[in-house]
């Protein structure tokens, strides 16, 4: 979503932007609702523990880092879909669906959560970074088990850390 994103608003307007716009609006509430479906599953199961490796500094950062992961795609979901749905623009994957609009035309509500949607990006974006910096950190140099808790099958022996 976040390359799609960075490249459909790229100047001057290519023709084939369009397609990545339909594309962006419609994957949009997909991924809102995978992630609102990993926040209710994670809510009953509990992440498996941290490896006792792993410093108290670095387990308040990780959870830090994944709370606002989880905040930051909720809030580009539904930035998002405010900023598409207040400004009236078509939402055609939804609306095949037959879902109406929900939010009337609203200008200044649309201009508010497109700049909440960019910021949000951006935020996001540093986000990423720093969850791939620290899972490589871990998988690369470190070594202590962490990367196998988010991809059991890369467990040495098949054990938990």
């Amino acid at each position: 979503m976040i390359p799609v994103g960075l490249t459909m608003v790229q100047e001057p307007p290519q023709p084939w932007q369009d397609r990545l716009y339909i594309l962006h609006k419609g994957l949009g509430p997909l991924v809102l609702l995978v992630v609102l479906t990993r926040l209710g599953w994670r809510a009953f199961h509990p992440a498996p523990p941290l490896p006792l490796s792993v410093s108290r500094p670095q387990q308040f950062a990780a959870g830090t880092v994944h709370a606002a992961l989880y905040t930051a795609l909720v809030v580009m979901g539904v930035s998002g879909y405010v900023f598409v749905d207040a400004g009236d623009f078509p939402t055609e994957a939804l609306r095949a669906l037959g879902v109406p609009p929900f939010i009337a035309k609203n200008e200044p509500l649309s201009k508010a959560a497109q700049s909440v949607h960019v910021t949000c990006a951006f935020v996001l974006i540093a986000l990423v970074v720093m969850h791939v910096g620290a899972a490589a950190f871990h998988g690369l140099v470190k070594r202590d088990g962490v990367v196998s808790r988010m991809w059991p099958p890369l467990a040495r022996g098949g054990s938990r850390p």
